[in-house]
């Protein structure tokens, strides 16, 4: 009984940190016009670019702030779910002080509390975030001679993207609409709310990107939002919190994975930007990291996008970063540990749990009690791969096993079968 009044307190501690928190739109504050783009490149082709000058509202936090700060000490940090919401209550304040920054190198330390660092370790390993870019860039490279360029496969336009996702999305979500959208403002390729997934207009995709998009946007981001808001104690677990950033895109980039659906263009680009957030870090400018992805056979618009993700928010001058972008390897590394450790260790089911909002790896350990009880619901929707239970294991069992093998070790006459 003791343990049901803790809750009800703590569902309401929860439900008081969603209405402070609905006004911080972070990654919105941080975003650049579509005209900024414009400028640039124009100015580019003209031979007289210039580092863009971009100027960010600056809201008032001071309120939203003191009433995190209360969450924070109401909530008991003994209590699983307690000290969840300290988690999240201290990450949304982080996420204020960056936007109190906007604009100016402070934005880095924020920034690198909430997201981490090129450089940072990666989990059971001496290698670090840095070490594994470089490798997927090489990777990558290496069998853009052998087997050619992506962009070499056929492309489709956004408006007819738009239909066939729209058709598949449909099909999947039978609780609750989902729209695709196309935005002629979206400098992004896409990206992904609870209910609507937006497209930028008046380009091409590749049939890579579709796959990609679908089980990226659709079948993680959208899904998690949904599930989120189906949770009948928690409804935080609906909310993009900073500190599910790293754990939402490493499961989104997972699921690409997982389903077939990466590709080594796609983890070169996730690993470039990484190497261009500590050249910003380092001191390069916007223009030195422009010109750095455009040297890596992205084009224009393109290099633009990628450069635009490592300042947005930042000044850029250079020796200042929004590190966001460090997240996807890391976490993509991460999540993969995270699924293989859960099949060596029969819990399984907790792979699963991710899926029930917006959560971290973290939190799914910590919070497993509450799953077992009901009070955090199991999931309303499931990606594919992860309903073929079976398949699942399957591919992650000959992961497990696999990684045993020393491949330097390995020689050319080792890998003969028969006489």
């Amino acid at each position: 009984m003791a343990d049901d009044t803790t809750l009800q307190r703590l569902s309401e501690l929860d439900q008081r940190l969603v209405a402070t928190v609905k006004g911080i739109k972070l990654l919105a504050a941080v975003s650049w016009p579509a005209s900024v783009q414009m400028q640039f490149l124009d100015a580019w082709r003209r031979g007289h670019a210039t580092v863009p000058q971009v100027e960010y509202a600056h809201a008032d936090y001071s309120r939203a702030r003191e009433e995190l700060a209360d969450i924070f000490l109401s909530a008991d940090a003994q209590h699983p779910v307690g000290d969840y919401l300290r988690r999240t209550a201290q990450s949304w304040r982080c996420a204020t002080e960056l936007l109190d920054a906007a604009g100016t190198p402070r934005i880095t330390e924020h920034s690198v509390r909430l997201f981490g660092k090129p450089g940072d370790r990666l989990p059971g390993g001496a290698v670090s975030n840095l070490d594994a870019a470089r490798h997927f860039i090489e990777l990558a490279d290496e069998l853009g001679r052998e087997i050619g360029l992506e962009d070499q496969v056929a492309r489709v336009s956004a408006e007819d993207l738009q239909g066939e996702l729209q058709q598949s999305i449909s099909a999947f979500f039978t609780h609750d609409q989902v729209t695709v959208e196309l935005d002629p403002q979206l400098i992004a390729k896409a990206a992904a709310g609870p209910t609507r997934i937006r497209l930028r207009a008046g380009t091409s995709f590749s049939e890579y990107d579709r796959h990609q998009l679908l089980e990226h946007e659709a079948f993680v981001h959208s899904l998690t939002a949904l599930n989120g808001r189906a949770q009948p104690n928690l409804k935080s677990l609906s909310l993009n919190s900073p500190r599910i950033t790293a754990t939402q895109e490493g499961l989104a980039t997972f699921a690409e994975l997982m389903s077939g659906a990466i590709d080594i263009g796609r983890m070169k680009r996730i690993s470039l930007r990484i190497i261009a957030i500590d050249m910003a870090l380092n001191g390069a400018d916007f223009i030195e990291v422009f010109k750095f992805f455009l040297g890596t056979g992205q084009n224009e618009a393109d290099s633009f996008t990628s450069a635009m993700r490592v300042f947005r928010g930042a000044p850029t001058s250079g020796g200042a970063a929004f590190t966001k972008d460090a997240v996807y390897l890391h976490g993509l590394l991460s999540v993969h540990t995270f699924f293989r450790w859960a099949l060596k260790n029969q819990k399984l089911k907790l792979c699963r749990s991710l899926f029930a909002g917006k959560i971290t790896l973290h939190d799914v350990l910590a919070l497993e009690p509450y799953f077992d009880s009901g009070y955090i619901a199991a999931p309303v929707y499931l990606p594919p791969w992860v309903q073929r239970a079976n398949g699942l294991a399957g591919t992650l069992a000959f992961s497990l096993f696999a990684n045993k093998i020393r491949l330097d070790r390995v020689e050319a006459e080792d890998l003969v079968l028969g006489v």
